[in-house]
């Protein structure tokens, strides 16, 4: 397991099999799914971080999903790939999603944990006062990572599993502040691709005490994709891989099974 440097992402490429495309989330980075690699085993698994998180240098254009999308085509097409699995976390599934909608001969399944299709309005502002803040540098950054760690894990994660809190917080910490920024503007100005296109296989996965991506909205969200499975862990947050990574294994393989 190596970083290397490819088309301006750092990228960990792990494994031989088909080709799985793992896209983090806000605050997050390719260690988003290292708790999950053992159920990954049959796959070529490559996990870069987006362009301004963690080990990702900033683009010279301003973040924005589509911005998302062409670096990750780009990188798919220096790395020999012509179809891949996609697995995705928050921020990472609304990539995802215009991705499979841009590529649909490529992209042949989505695994798809706090999925989101977009942020609703209301909290639009929210996310750009985030933003904002970011910039004030490290001690912003604690702040916010507090803050994260705070609403957006459930009690039963609070309670009993303190070593999930720190690896939250870490991951927030370690984003460089103008990255971090930029992402969340990103995130904040993103629009739903049209996902009644998708036509590929698609797990969808929540917490119960998911804030961001609430079981109710994903249960809309699963409706407008042909075919697809919503599952729910109870006692989960929004960092689901962090939170139930057992249970994340569980559900993959029991997915990628039954593409087979």
């Amino acid at each position: 397991m190596a970083t290397q440097l490819i088309r301006g992402l750092a990228v960990e490429i792990d494994g031989d099999g088909d080709a799985l495309l793992c896209i983090h989330g806000l605050g997050g980075s390719s260690n988003t799914w290292t708790p999950l690699l053992a159920a990954l085993s049959d796959f070529k698994v490559i996990r870069p971080d987006l362009p301004g998180s963690a080990r990702s240098p900033l683009l010279q254009e301003p973040l924005s999903i589509e911005g998302y999308a062409l670096q990750l085509e780009a990188l798919l097409s220096a790395l020999g790939i012509k179809t891949v699995h996609v697995a995705a976390h928050s921020l990472g599934t609304i990539v995802a999603q215009h991705l499979a909608v841009r590529n649909p001969a490529k992209v042949k399944s989505l695994a798809l944990f706090g999925p989101l299709v977009a942020p609703p309005d209301a909290a639009r502002p929210n996310i750009l006062a985030r933003a904002a803040a970011a910039r004030g540098g490290v001690a912003a950054m604690q702040e916010i990572a507090d803050a994260i760690v705070k609403g957006a894990t459930s009690r039963e994660t609070k309670a009993g599993q303190p070593a999930v809190l720190a690896l939250v917080r870490e991951s927030v910490m370690r984003q460089p502040p103008e990255g971090y920024a930029q992402s969340c503007e990103a995130l904040a100005a993103a629009q739903s691709a049209e996902i009644e296109q998708i036509g590929v296989p698609a797990l969808l996965v929540t917490g119960d005490q998911d804030g961001v991506a609430p079981p109710a909205n994903v249960a809309v969200m699963a409706a407008r994709i042909a075919g697809s499975r919503q599952v729910v862990f109870d006692g989960c947050g929004h960092w689901t891989t962090f939170e139930k990574p057992q249970r994340c294994m569980q559900e993959l393989e029991r997915f990628h099974a039954s593409l087979r």
